[in-house]
């Protein structure tokens, strides 16, 4: 459990923290490009390895296959805009998932160490009195010995799950903001590319009522 649990921990530690520092580099230029050519080939270049990068990428793939190729199939139904807004839900969910990945991992740990620590605290107690009486010898020190040893088990039990309630709720807190950042930059993202509007135009707050309802 602990392996597992640490090396979840250091894994999504990291890919998290190199999201971040990519997402933070393309959003900046994203916002300072001078059209949506640019920003494909900066994509195109360097790849999309970030959330915000893969959902750009997808958003104008998917227009310009609309305008391209029209409805040619079922899933491609409907105008351009909704097919934007089906691909930027589909990128959405991809993204949800992938961030949440290993996370089941961590809660299960932290509910059940403690309860594996307090079987084994249980079941060493039991050998330990068994033993004693067997021995007959009922002292202070014939006890505390072997009943200290069987305890261990429940600060083992707390040493693994500790660490990982504590991951797991950084973890969901961080994936909570990366979303509702990425949910915003859908929203933006598909008034430019699906309606053409310039950015300018999506510079007020506005709530991605369209995106919110595909995803309900």
């Amino acid at each position: 459990m602990s392996v597992a649990s640490w090396s979840i921990i250091l894994i999504k530690g990291i890919v998290l923290q190199l999201s971040k520092r990519r997402s933070t580099r393309f959003l900046d230029f994203f916002w300072n490009a001078t059209s949506l050519d640019a920003v494909a080939h900066e994509i195109a270049t360097h790849g999309a390895r970030d959330p915000f990068s893969h959902l750009a990428s997808h958003a104008m793939h998917a227009q310009a296959h609309h305008a391209r190729y029209g409805a040619a199939k079922l899933e491609e139904a409907g105008s351009a805009g909704d097919f934007v807004t089906r691909t930027i839900k589909k990128v959405l969910d991809e993204e949800t998932t992938r961030l949440e990945n290993g996370l089941t991992v961590l809660a299960t740990v932290g509910a059940t160490a403690p309860f594996v620590g307090l079987f084994g605290t249980v079941w060493g107690v039991y050998h330990a009195l068994v033993a004693i009486g067997m021995s007959g010898a009922g002292t202070l020190d014939k006890v505390a010995g072997p009943v200290g040893e069987a305890l261990i088990m429940t600060g083992v039990g707390l040493a693994v799950a500790i660490p990982a309630v504590v991951a797991y709720n950084w973890l969901t807190r961080a994936n909570r903001v990366i979303l509702s950042r990425l949910d915003a930059f859908a929203y933006e993202i598909h008034t430019f590319v699906a309606m053409g509007q310039p950015l300018a135009a999506a510079s007020t707050p506005a709530q991605p009522v369209a995106l919110k309802a595909a995803r309900a």
